[in-house]
């Protein structure tokens, strides 16, 4: 997964085409109000320090080229439809879980939202499980001036797009399952997106981060999208035919 880093610098243009890119509108008397774009503008203020950067592998994800066109095309459908409808699918909320054995795309699909969000001007937040816990810790060893345990879950649940890679790969622990709950809970409450991938099914994730939890996570993002099939990873190409036979 891609290490922690600060999104892109904020363009000088409005992405709405109604102010100079300020996030405020003079209007008459030289009385100036807060354009459509500044929230936003805020909102990837506050997110400065996440993981929002898409890792190298997924940087060319695509609905239209390979993997995205070997995957399944059920599932595939799914995830073009809520793209289609992006800014409305964050707005309300809505999130996607997809569930299957490793190599299959789940990560893959997973990314292409998480890129699509960003290249949208929406923030969004890319953690592996252990990844994210392991920075959550860091933060209760942090000095004075340093980011503070506050300072990142402030970040992580005002963030458009939370995406979590190998949900339920954690170790079980009372602390564990503490934070995903406070964070999933959260995001819930503020009605913020998910996108989840994991191995386990919603039964063995249930035993494994907590019943509470898996309960949000269906009403936020439906239930689960199943990828089955063999692991593309271990695939190897056949060997080059012998020209001379």
């Amino acid at each position: 997964m891609a290490g922690s880093g600060a999104l892109a610098d904020e363009p000088s243009i409005c992405p709405k085409g109604t102010c100079d890119g300020s996030g405020w509108i003079l209007g008459p008397e030289d009385i100036a109000r807060p354009c459509g774009c500044r929230e936003r503008k805020i909102a990837r203020a506050k997110s400065h320090g996440v993981s929002s950067v898409i890792p190298a592998r997924y940087r060319g994800v695509s609905f239209d080229r390979p993997p995205v066109t070997q995957i399944n095309e059920a599932v595939v459908s799914q995830v073009r439809e809520y793209c289609d409808r992006l800014e409305e699918s964050l707005d309300s909320g809505r999130g996607l879980w997809f569930f299957g054995n490793s190599g299959t795309g789940k990560t893959t699909l997973a990314m292409l939202v998480s890129k699509l969000t960003l290249e949208a001007g929406r923030t969004a937040a890319i953690y592996s499980m252990p990844q994210l816990l392991s920075r959550i810790r860091q933060t209760f060893d942090s000095l004075p001036g340093e980011e503070s345990y506050l300072d990142l879950f402030g970040q992580l649940t005002s963030v458009d797009l939370l995406h979590l890679d190998d949900l339920g790969s954690e170790n079980r622990t009372e602390w564990v399952l503490e934070q995903l709950y406070a964070l999933i809970n959260e995001r819930y409450e503020a009605e913020r997106s998910l996108v989840v991938t994991t191995n386990l099914t919603a039964e063995q994730l249930e035993e494994q981060i907590g019943e509470r939890v898996v309960s949000r996570l269906v009403e936020m993002c439906g239930d689960p999208l199943p990828l089955y099939g063999d692991d593309r990873r271990l695939k190897v190409a056949p060997p080059p035919s012998d020209s001379s036979s």
